[in-house]
């Protein structure tokens, strides 16, 4: 996942997740000496992952996770054992969880995902706080959505969503970005099951309740407000194969945008340009998400595909390999 040297530490998150001690609390709890974690230090320590996933520091994030699973389980024995802060143990370990899915999902781990969208609903579950849930249910989405499980993905989102506006107030600014971000995730898998209709609907949702936080904010890590309901709203159009739509909307200011939010529009907006065969224009709009986040980038399927349709589309002449295409296209692994 590092930018310069030879580097994975996907393997140690993964080792992490499917630890055996992770299968039974009884066959192998901790020594009964042993010195659990408190949740507040943990909490910022995930915080500040979280911060760095939506910056598109991916290496850092994939870096920090093993430790900060095996924390969260020792947190997780903590609410077993002691019952101070309960919730507050359940809850940051459903947010370690919760980031882990979302990563490993982000750069196609998916069955991995799966498995700490799985943890991080269980451990929010326990939290009794609906933010909590709403928020690692975010994960289950976007491991459902990884998977090709769009029905799944849809069901996940709309009961999530129906579940929520009846625990919160909709006048909570944080309640309203969760609920949000719900639609959106749910409006994705329905456009992706091409749903026109269905995801239309979600994303007006998504609509009303940005319209009535008003402006672009980061409740929970969500970047949710108007900007990124029209973010996703071009990303639905690719997915139904409206590229004419997202060429002609898709050039909009999103350096406001977190990162990970600004280069995911940009790769969206690149495959666009390359299915209409405008083949600069997308790779210009690759460079340029590439110097803002080179690990999101290069670490993105979706990327890779869009690059080796650009091949197709220019192929390389002579045995030359001094194509800029190309060697982006090496970068990101897309070819050999």
């Amino acid at each position: 996942m590092e930018d310069e040297r030879q580097q994975d530490d996907v393997p140690a998150a993964r080792d992490a997740l499917m630890s055996p001690r992770r299968l039974s609390r009884l066959l192998f709890g901790p020594d009964a000496e042993a010195q659990l974690p408190t949740p507040a230090p943990v909490a910022v320590r995930v915080e500040q992952a979280w911060n760095d996933y939506q910056g598109g520091r991916l290496g850092t994030v994939v870096a920090a996770l093993p430790a900060l699973l095996q924390t969260a389980q020792e947190l997780e024995e903590r609410a077993a054992r002691h019952g101070e802060a309960r919730g507050d143990c359940w809850a940051v370990s459903a947010r370690t969880h919760h980031l882990a899915a979302t990563t490993l999902a982000k750069i196609g781990e998916s069955d991995v995902s799966w498995l700490a969208a799985e943890r991080a609903m269980r451990a929010a579950d326990e939290s009794d706080d609906p933010l909590v849930l709403a928020s690692a249910a975010r994960s289950g989405t976007h491991a459902l959505l990884a998977n090709g499980r769009y029905d799944d993905a849809l069901e996940l989102g709309n009961t999530a969503a129906a579940w929520l506006a009846s625990q919160v107030s909709v006048r909570d600014p944080a309640a309203l970005s969760l609920l949000g971000m719900i639609h959106l995730r749910a409006a994705v898998a329905a456009a992706r099951h091409q749903d026109r209709s269905t995801a239309a609907g979600l994303l007006d949702r998504a609509e009303e309740l940005a319209g009535d936080l008003g402006s672009d904010e980061n409740y929970w890590q969500t970047g949710f407000g108007p900007t990124n309901v029209l973010l996703h709203r071009l990303s639905v159009e690719l997915d139904l194969d409206n590229v004419s739509y997202v060429v002609e909307h898709g050039r909009i200011d999103v350096d406001h945008m977190p990162q990970e939010r600004s280069v995911s529009h940009r790769i969206d907006y690149a495959r666009a340009l390359s299915l209409a065969g405008q083949g600069d224009e997308a790779f210009t709009a690759l460079r340029m998400a590439e110097r803002t986040s080179p690990q999101l980038v290069r670490n993105n399927p979706r990327v890779r595909e869009t690059l080796r349709d650009l091949i197709k589309q220019s192929p390389v002449t002579s045995g030359s390999r001094s194509s800029e295409v190309l060697v982006m296209a090496q970068r990101c692994r897309a070819v050999q």
